[in-house]
């Protein structure tokens, strides 16, 4: 995609550029004079987010999450994707590999009336609000879905391996932006430095805050959620071992008997009995009637 200019005023100008080439990356560099390594920065899947300055140009790299359903989790280019920032004097030019959400957004956004005067700065934070809203989106999401595995769990009663391979998969997502957003506070620290007010600042600061401890929170959760898993599926198994050996117990003297009148002996008294075959069946019935009246009095 051809480098764009979206938006133009007296105070600043916003340049994007999707999909960057290496042409595009060498005309920023000679044009605007920006580091060749920050350029190459934002076109590295696995880089974490970061902030640099050199000389005059100011370089935020942000990861914003992705809706993307990837069937490995396994790095952060996983679930999320990169939007370089560069400012400069009355200049933003923002980077990014593929499609992104928040620029997306503030395009239609920053068109409006009450945007007429913007700044460079205000771009950036907005865009920087949008990010931190990406993982706002995405730990509710993980939320619902982690109460959906709970009720399954423990009101519908029932276990399946499914149920521990979502709970593994929230698991990975959770601790991988877990990963992002505390690598994310060097940058969001940095926004205080653009000149900005107070209050807009804050309101970036206390939105990183929510979404990290969001996260924290959802970490604990879902490891008490597979601990509590794993303690039913043990204790399923143990029921199911408990009624096997109540079973065993009915049989135990009923085998003890049959095992006593199976030996090979010429002389046993009960063998010349005309009713010693009832008798010993009889045996038999009573005592397992016996057992069976023990464990239910045991409630066993």
């Amino acid at each position: 995609m051809p480098i764009e200019i979206i938006y133009r005023n007296s105070h600043c100008e916003w340049i994007d550029v999707e999909a960057p080439t290496q042409e595009d990356l060498d005309f920023l560099h000679e044009r605007y004079e920006i580091n060749m390594l920050l350029l190459e920065d934002t076109i590295d899947p696995n880089h974490l987010p970061k902030y640099e300055q050199d000389n005059s140009v100011k370089f935020f790299l942000m990861r914003e999450n992705t809706e993307l359903e990837r069937a490995s989790l396994n790095t952060i280019s996983d679930i999320s994707t990169k939007l370089g920032i560069f400012l400069m004097k009355d200049i933003i030019i923002t980077i990014h590999r593929m499609k992104n959400r928040s620029v997306y957004e503030f395009k239609k956004e920053v068109l409006l009336a009450e945007n007429a005067a913007i700044r460079s700065e205000k771009i950036a934070l907005n865009l920087a609000l949008k990010v931190m809203k990406s993982f706002d989106d995405e730990s509710d999401s993980l939320i619902e879905t982690m109460d959906n595995i709970e009720n399954e769990i423990f009101l519908k009663n029932t276990n399946s391996t499914s149920q521990i391979r979502r709970l593994y998969k929230l698991k990975r997502k959770a601790g991988l932006n877990t990963r992002i957003l505390n690598i994310s506070s060097d940058w969001v620290d940095k926004f205080k430095t653009l000149g900005i007010e107070d209050a807009a600042f804050e309101d970036l600061k206390d939105k990183y805050k929510d979404v990290a401890t969001d996260f924290d929170h959802l970490n604990l959760q879902i490891a008490n959620l597979i601990q509590m898993y794993l303690a039913l599926t043990d204790q399923k198994a143990n029921q199911v071992m408990k009624v096997l050996a109540i079973y065993s117990m009915y049989f135990f003297p009923v085998t003890f008997i049959a095992g006593i009148y199976g030996m090979n002996f010429q002389f046993m008294p009960e063998l010349q009995h005309k009713y010693g075959y009832f008798i010993t069946l009889g045996l038999m019935g009573f005592i397992s009637l016996l057992t069976f009246i023990y464990v239910r009095k045991k409630r066993w």
